[in-house]
């Protein structure tokens, strides 16, 4: 999960990395620029976040969110969750 050192800094799609929007991705699972639903299975509902950077580390199914500090990160630790994705069209 990215932390305060990668808050703000650039991403593989060229974005900068946002708390609780940014997420790392296979991108040969999940395109880059995809919109990603989260289900948690908490009862919270859907959650969105933006497929925005690749992790060495991020290898088949798994997703990594970025979050606000190493601390709040190792807080959430791993958790499994259905991922839903929709390809972003673009206007090129």
């Amino acid at each position: 999960m990215c932390a305060n050192s990668a808050v703000g800094s650039i991403t593989a799609s060229g974005a900068h990395a946002t708390p609780y929007s940014t997420v790392a991705v296979d991108p040969s699972v999940i395109p880059l620029g995809a919109e990603l639903l989260v289900d948690y299975g908490d009862g919270a509902g859907l959650r969105r976040y933006r497929a925005e950077d690749i992790g060495g580390a991020i290898k088949g199914s798994h997703i990594d969110l970025c979050v606000g500090s190493h601390a709040e990160a190792q807080q959430l630790g791993v958790k499994t969750a259905t991922v839903y994705w929709m390809e972003v069209e673009r206007d090129d």
